[in-house]
This record gives C-alpha cells, structure tokens and sequence, in this order.
C-alpha cells in the first residue's frame, strides 16, 4: 500500500509515556541522532520500502487490510477499576485518531470512554472507575467506522477453588510465524490471567512493529482474559538491562557500564504501550530522564500478585567490578570467589521497590494466596550459554547477583509465604531457594521460552557446588547446589534443550513452550507445570517436560528452621492474617493469612521477646507479648470480613 496523501494535524501527549507532540509523518520522533528508530511506524511509513532479507513480516504489517487497523486490546481488573489498552497499527494522516470504548450492556453497546490514539507507539488508554468484577460483559474498542476490536472482560473468579496464571517469556524473533499451538493449548487450560515476564518484543530499535507481530500471535488469547506483559531488556533495545535508576548510558557504551542506551522517549513508549493497562503505580514518581515506573498489584481470584520491575535500579557490573570472563556479565575466571563479586553501593530492586514488597506483604485486603511476577530468577540456575559446550560459571544478568539485594527480595517474599514466577533464562527450572540454609527461601518457576532457538541454556552441573543427592532418578542433576555467587539453592526440575534450532514440533528438543501455575486456595498448594511446544494436551504424560508437575504448600514458601514456639493461638473465625516481630530486632518475621483457625507459630530466632498481631486483613492487633511459651490463646476477632 502506498498513500501520499499529508496532513498537517499535530496531536500533544503525556512526556511520562514517550508521547511526542509532532505530525505523524515526522520522520524523527526520538531525535535527529536517531532517524530510523521505531522506522516502520513512524514518518511516511506508508512508502517507506521493507525488501531486505527476512522482513516480509514488515511488509505484511505495513498491508493490513485498514479494516483490521485495531489490532488488539489488553485489559487488568482491580478493586473496581477496568484498565484497558487499545493497541492500533500505523495509521493513515486521514484516518481517526480516537478510539472509542464501549460495552454490551442488556444487548448493545454502549459508550464508556474515548482516548486518544498517542504517537509515537500508536495506542489508546482507558480507565473506567466502578466496574463490577462480579460479572462478564462483552467490549469492543472502535477506532472511528474504520476498525473494531472485541472481546470479554471476565468475571473474577471470585470464591473458584482454582486460580490458573500462564507463563510466557522470550518470544524470540527467529521465527515470525502464529503461535497457534500455544495458543490453542492455553486457551483449551483457560488461564485466568496471562502474565508475559518480558521479551514480547526482539527488536530492539523496531518495538511497535514487534509488539504489534506479538499482538497478532497472541490476540486471540489476551481478548477475553486479563494480562499482564513487563517489558525486559529486548524489549527496550538492550541485549542485557541495568537500569541505575533510568540514567542514561553513558556515551560509547553498549549498557554494560549501567543506564538505557536508546532515548528515554523510547523507553517511554514502550512501557506506555506494554504497561499502560496495568494498575496504577505503587507510588508513581517518575526516575531520572522521566521515564516511568509500573511496579505495582493485581488481585485475582483471591491471588494477590505483586508485579516487580526487576532492572529499573539494578546496579551495572562495568565499572563497579573488574571484567572476569569475555564480557563484563559473564565471569568465567575460576579463582574467582562469590565475595569478589560483591560491592557495597550495588542495587537490584532498590529501595523503592523494597518498601513496595514491604506493605504488599503485610496487606492481604482481598488476598488468600500471593504470588510475585517479574522478569527473571534470583539465582543463577544455568551452567552453559549458547551451547552446550559454553560453560559459565557466573551470568550477572540474573537476580542471583548482588547477593544482598537478592537476599533482601527473597526475605520479603519468604515474609509473606510467596511464591515467585519469571521467565527470562531460556531455561525452564523449578527452584526452592535458600537465603541463610538450603530451602528456607520460596519457591519459584522459571518458565520456558516461547521461542528458543535464539539463545539457548542448559543445566549441565559437572562444575557447580554440589550438596546432597538427586531428588529424582528422572533428572540427574537435580538437588541442592550453589551458583557462582554462592546463592543456595534446590532444584527441583529443569529442561535441557537436547537439539538446539530444531523444528517446531512438539519432539523439537529446544527447550521451549509456556507454563501454568495453579493455585488452590482450599489447600494453599501450588502446582507449577512446564508444557512442551507443540504438545498434545490428551498426552499428558508427553505434553509436559520431565520433572513437572511440581506441588508444594503455600506455607513451605518460609521453610526456616524453627527454634520455639509461641502459644498456641485459637481464634473465633477462619484465615485470619498474622503478624510476628521479634521485639529484640525489631524484625518482622512473618505475615501471612492464616490457614484455618488454630496456630501454635514457630519461630526462626532466638529472642527474649515477640510481639503477635492479628487481624481480619491486615495484622493490626496485638495478641501476645512475651517469651516463647507453651500457653494457649483464644482470640477474638469479630465478625468475618
């Protein structure tokens, strides 16, 4: 298709979210120094010509019949407020520039919002306040009389036993194909929520082009369930991510000295494009070059997620320690020693985030189980890069590295009983990790890639710091080990891809497919299962890699040693949340809703003195001060919540 019409209106959007107040033909949005960033959907993008080798893909997006110019909708449901985006293709200087939200209500459509078509990203956002999660309703986003997109906002699965999340990362762009296997497969599992951990996109300096790719593999699942997608470090430009708190990189560096190499205009846009539906920001304060932060909650079905941002703050290894492998990332040196890669100023989550995980751990408003969501694992559970053969002994792109802001992480998690789910390391691997011992950390899955003949991972631990046997004859190198930080850690399945860039059937040997996770709330257990590409769903026994399904116990996410005993507490309702501190340090060692109504808490430390709180939702009243103690309580609460 080729148009030359021009049109001289201009439109003015929100800075935060990379919206730049130029005409859509501009053929720079980002900058002078960057010309053809973000090229196919941007400026004339209508006679721009894609003929070089592999990019048939650009060239089938440009030609989107117009009618299909709305392209998808992504949508969240939280206390009450809908959040939705409306993502469109590249549009026409004649065509609309406003889309239109309306829902079915008794058999038509009504009217519940406009917004703006934003550009550069090409997306519209809405937010509409007292919706009712009890009930479905039917949507459909309306860009003019040019193009509509459908679907169904859910119901929450409000009291359901079951709450089902899918796991998908790393869509590699190897393969620009439909993904209709895993789609068909996940929707016949019927997810209640979707949660893509990052690398929607591969192309670093084309995202609205790869987003909108990743929309049409995907759209069909995301059209009538929530999702949540993160961006990761693909998806902003970069092979690997240190954010330094949104600095900007400094010049001549790939990103490995810290900080965002492309414009934070870009940036911006990709997480207004990727994150604009979920919930509002736990506290929203822009960091440095103004680019956003989307760190926040969801509830759903009673599973409360926190969505963390794993690589906003994190510290960048170049310049802070000496290079010990081939690049500053990768340590490969064998006299190196985990305290050598340690330092005093290094960040992973950062302060903010901390006190985020602090206040949505002792918050179980709505909340039975709870469950957090981010880009990758906090620990190295890999052993070779790229081939078989490639060993690396240390990978400081992961969440195992620093130490102390990975320990700082799982402490909150463990407070909380909850369970971590990622993706990221084009490994699929079930971890129990361990902070102070082996397993007194939580659980958490890293799921497969959903394309990974890109860069594949194994688990080859000829190397790694064994302690103890193999807890399965099936998979050898399972067990407990430590990684090249010397991070504890118990695994408990992974997926060793056995041929590499081999087709795409469901016997590929790659490696990669998607996950599920199952929550149960009438037994607190978690189920995490790993599902082959391509897999035939009525083989179970086939459809999912070895070593999983893996079940555990909400309540195992804390598995400390416990010293003593506090009395025995018995209260007049179910499932009250409790608080424990040990008064010495002042320490909050515990909160979490109780399962059930009678707990005798254990506790790790040895203290002269602890204070208990309880409450309906949050654990507000004190109960018990004192020593450990054999002692009995009754507590009465009050009418349930």
């Amino acid at each position: 298709m080729r148009r030359t019409l021009l049109c001289g209106l201009a439109w003015i959007g929100a800075s935060l979210f990379g919206v730049c107040v130029l005409p859509a033909q501009e053929d720079a949005p980002f900058g002078e120094q960057h010309p053809a960033l973000d090229g196919f959907a941007t400026g004339r993008w209508w006679e721009k010509e894609w003929s070089g080798k592999g990019e048939n893909w650009l060239r089938e997006l440009r030609d989107v019949p117009r009618a299909e110019a709305l392209a998808f909708a992504l949508y969240t449901l939280e206390r009450g407020v809908l959040k939705l985006s409306a993502q469109c293709f590249p549009l026409l200087p004649e065509e609309p520039r406003e889309v239109v939200l309306e829902i079915e209500e008794q058999g038509v459509f009504r009217e519940r919002g406009r917004a703006e078509v934003l550009y550069p990203g090409w997306s519209a956002h809405f937010r509409v306040e007292g919706w009712d999660a009890t009930r479905s309703a039917r949507y459909r986003v309306r860009l003019g009389a040019l193009s509509t997109f459908e679907g169904t906002l859910r119901a929450d699965p409000g009291a359901r036993d079951e709450v089902r999340i899918a796991l998908l990362s790393c869509n590699s762009n190897a393969d620009r194909t439909p993904r209709a296997d895993i789609v068909a497969n996940l929707r016949t599992l019927d997810p209640d929520l979707v949660f893509c951990a990052g690398d929607q996109s591969y192309d670093h300096k084309q995202h609205t082009a790869a987003w909108l790719l990743f929309g049409q593999q995907f759209r069909e699942l995301f059209r009538d369930r929530p999702c949540v997608t993160i961006p990761d470090d693909h998806d902003v430009g970069h092979g690997n991510l240190w954010g330094e708190g949104g600095a900007a990189a400094p010049a001549g560096t790939n990103g490995d000295h810290g900080g965002y190499v492309l414009p934070a205009s870009y940036v911006r846009m990709v997480e207004r494009c990727q994150t604009a539906h979920l919930p509002e920001p736990f506290e929203a304060t822009p960091v440095q070059q103004g680019i956003g932060v989307y760190y926040t909650r969801l509830r759903i079905g009673g599973i409360d997620c926190a969505i963390l941002e794993d690589r906003k703050w994190k510290t960048a290894p170049g310049g802070v320690l000496p290079q010990r492998g081939p690049r500053p990332d990768h340590v490969n040196d064998p006299e190196v020693r985990p305290e050598d890669l340690e330092h005093p100023e290094l960040e992973l989550l950062g302060e903010r985030q901390l006190r985020f995980l602090e206040a949505w751990g002792a918050d179980w408003s709505g909340a039975e189980m709870k469950v957090a969501l981010s880009q990758t694992n906090f620990c190295g559970a890999v052993t070779h890069h790229g081939s078989p053969e490639q060993r690396l002994l240390a990978d400081l792109d992961c969440n195992g590295w620093p130490r102390a802001g990975r320990d700082a992480a799982l402490r909150a998690l463990r407070r909380a009983h909850a369970t971590h789910l990622c993706g990221d390391q084009h490994l699929a691997v079930v971890v129990r990790h361990g902070i102070e011992a082996f397993d007194d950390g939580p659980f958490a899955f890293c799921g497969p890639a959903i394309q990974n003949d890109y860069y594949g991972r194994w688990w080859k631990p000829e190397l790694a710091q064994r302690a103890g046997e193999a807890l399965s004859s099936a998979l050898p190198w399972s067990g407990r080990f430590r990684d090249g930080f010397g991070n504890r850690f118990t695994l408990h399945a992974y997926a060793n891809p056995d041929r590499p860039r081999a087709g795409f059937d469901a016997g590929n040997g790659r490696g990669d497919g998607f996950g599920l996770a199952r929550f149960q709330k009438s037994t607190r257990h978690v189920v995490f299962e790993a599902y082959r590409r391509g897999a035939e769903l009525s083989a179970p026994e086939r459809a999912q890699y070895p070593g999983w399904p893996v079940r555990f116990r909400a309540d195992e996410n804390d598995g400390r040693a416990e010293v003593a005993h506090l009395p025995t507490l018995r209260f007049d309702r179910d499932d009250p949340v409790i608080a424990i501190v040990d008064e010495e340090s002042g320490e909050r060692l515990a909160s979490y809703r109780l399962h059930g109504r009678v707990l005798r808490p254990g506790v790790p430390s040895a203290s002269a003195s602890y204070r208990v709180l309880a409450g309906h939702d949050r654990a507000e009243r004190l109960i018990y001060r004192g020593p450990a103690s054999d002692a009995t309580i009754e507590v009465r609460l009050g009418a349930t919540r």
